[in-house]
């Protein structure tokens, strides 16, 4: 069955990492951030994507690994509004600002309805929401096996590219097409760094 592994419980649910936000805040500690992301690995298969706001500033970097388990995804982002926030890998590589419409839908070779909730879900290119924090860091580790690096039918590369695309809010997991995120407020086309 294929899925996507969360590197900490605060993805899979934003009541949890509302709740543990709220927390730390009151104790006047932020969340832990994962820390700097890999260089790409000899003999496996890398990608990266740039992320840049709607004015053209850069918020940071998602590095995309093949594994024998799947695609490690490692996202690392700054200025990023605080909260929740839907992150989807989107069905073309074209990122122009200031909406981000020219990335399509979601990735979804496989004709899937959206949502990990959803009967018939879920789209290649859904992902755990990603929670930034109150100084509007954001970073996770995310592990998928419905996508690859490499040249099949779920590959991040095929003709006219993916990007990655930030929302202004959560994905719900269960609404079409997008799990009523929001606008998209930050996107990254993904390119191939190291061959498969």
């Amino acid at each position: 069955m294929r899925h996507a592994l969360f590197a900490t419980a605060l993805l899979l649910c934003p009541a949890l990492a509302s709740g543990a936000a709220a927390q730390a805040t009151m104790q006047g500690q932020g969340p832990s951030i994962p820390g700097p992301l890999p260089e790409a690995p000899a003999g496996q298969a890398f990608a990266t994507a740039e992320l840049a706001g709607p004015d053209g500033a850069r918020l940071g970097t998602a590095a995309f690994v093949e594994t024998p388990a799947g695609v490690l995804i490692q996202i690392r982002l700054q200025n990023v509004p605080p909260g929740m926030h839907g992150l989807h890998i989107h069905e073309r590589g074209a990122c122009e600002p200031p909406d981000f419409r020219s990335a399509g839908g979601h990735y979804n070779p496989d004709g899937r309805a959206h949502g990990y909730m959803a009967p018939g879900g879920v789209h290649a290119g859904d992902l755990p929401n990603l929670f930034a924090a109150s100084n509007g860091e954001a970073g996770a580790d995310i592990l998928t096996d419905r996508v690859s690096l490499g040249t099949g039918a779920n590959t991040l590369f095929p003709e006219g590219g993916t990007a990655l695309v930030l929302h202004s809010g959560p994905d719900d997991y269960r609404t079409d097409p997008a799990g009523a995120s929001g606008d998209r407020i930050a996107c990254g086309v993904i390119l191939r760094t190291t061959q498969p």
